[in-house]
């Protein structure tokens, strides 16, 4: 039996059962506390940087002990106050940090300040391109692997991304050298750039530090070329690093879309293998791949220590490397920070574009 409610329109609503809450905040809370989680984030970071660099002691007694006097040595203990409690520096060392100031090298008497935006856009440009590799390869082998499924090129992509994954990346790098460099001749071995490429670049007015990107500006395409050639092999040697990742990624993904029920409807009126996987599967396995980029950034800046070292690469990992061996623990204190800084904010900004494209990340 059906029972009429006789109610005035304006009064329906309230006669109607309470609608439930949806669970969650909307885009904007999201934001929100993903930004305020970002200082958290890099305090943590700094902290244990802070205190990790001062377990064997003073910086100046780890960079010039054994070589200045004893009395010299505590004069500059001293001056640069390494002498007083640690938590008093600590607390000093932050305020330095909010004004943008992370002090001054040991071993060649410069700001890191300069030092790291010398030396960061040549990291920058690094892993910008072997994020275009390890995208350009791991997405579409990935999809390939799905496609042939349990197949010979299945098999060979999958054995194909554990090789990326694990070989290191100094190792990856002697052999690209070894083959096209030295046995092949075809593109050079170590570098940014040419020396002239380099001095024309540099000349620029406010250059922004990416030499492919300065050569286009200033349009001179025999200094573009020369930057590419030079940026090949270290691009391919980090990049296979991640497009590992992510072809297996993508496989495992695609895999699982391919079974969904409109992907069975589309078979079922005869759309092709191909354009489902193309066309239709693709698209929602690539939501993983974005929120995994954020972890991959952080990969990405650890190999360049070592593929900058390899490729002479002039970055913030070439120096890195150089200030350890000096036992510089300002400088290395100040490279390391900033990279703990780029990768906080790398994964705010994912995390805010996995939002913007699949809204479930919010709840």
């Amino acid at each position: 039996m059906t029972t009429l409610i006789d109610a005035p329109p304006s009064d329906a609503d309230a006669l109607l059962p309470p609608k439930k809450k949806q669970a969650g905040g909307g885009l904007g809370q999201y934001i929100l506390v993903r930004f305020l989680l970002i200082f958290p984030t890099i305090l943590i970071l700094v902290t244990m940087v802070f205190f990790l660099m001062r377990i064997t002691g003073d910086p100046i007694t780890a960079a010039m002990g054994g070589r200045l006097p004893p009395d010299q040595l505590q004069e500059r203990i001293h001056a640069a106050g390494y002498d007083r409690p640690l938590l008093v520096q600590y607390f000093e060392y932050l305020g330095q940090l909010v004004t943008g100031n992370f002090g001054t090298t040991l071993s060649d008497n410069r700001q890191v300040t300069e030092m790291l935006t010398t030396y960061g856009s040549a990291t920058l440009e690094l892993a910008i391109n072997a994020l275009i590799v390890a995208l350009l390869v791991g997405i579409p082998l990935g999809m390939v692997a799905a496609h042939r499924r349990d197949h010979l090129p299945d098999a060979v992509l999958r054995i194909l991304a554990i090789l990326f994954y694990a070989t290191p990346v100094f190792f990856a790098g002697m052999l690209l050298k070894l083959v096209f460099s030295v046995w092949l001749g075809w593109l050079p071995v170590a570098g940014r750039a040419g020396t002239r490429t380099e001095l024309s670049l540099t000349a620029l007015e406010a250059p922004t530090g990416i030499y492919w990107l300065d050569a286009l500006r200033s349009g001179n395409m025999a200094a573009f070329s020369d930057v590419m050639s030079h940026a090949v092999l270290p691009a391919l040697a980090l990049g296979f690093l991640t497009a590992g990742v992510f072809l297996r990624l993508v496989r495992t993904n695609v895999i699982g879309t391919l079974g969904k029920d409109y992907i069975e409807a589309g078979r079922s009126r005869g759309v092709s293998e191909y354009r489902l996987v193309t066309k239709h599967a693709y698209k929602p396995a690539l939501i993983p791949i974005i929120t995994v980029m954020g972890l991959q950034i952080a990969v990405l800046l650890g190999g360049a220590v070592l593929t900058e070292t390899t490729f002479e690469w002039k970055g913030l990992g070439f120096q890195l490397a150089n200030y350890l061996t000096a036992r510089d623990f300002v400088a290395v204190q100040g490279i390391v920070v900033l990279l703990a800084v780029i990768v906080a904010v790398t994964n705010f900004i994912v995390d805010i574009i996995a939002a913007l494209i699949d809204p479930r990340v919010r709840y």
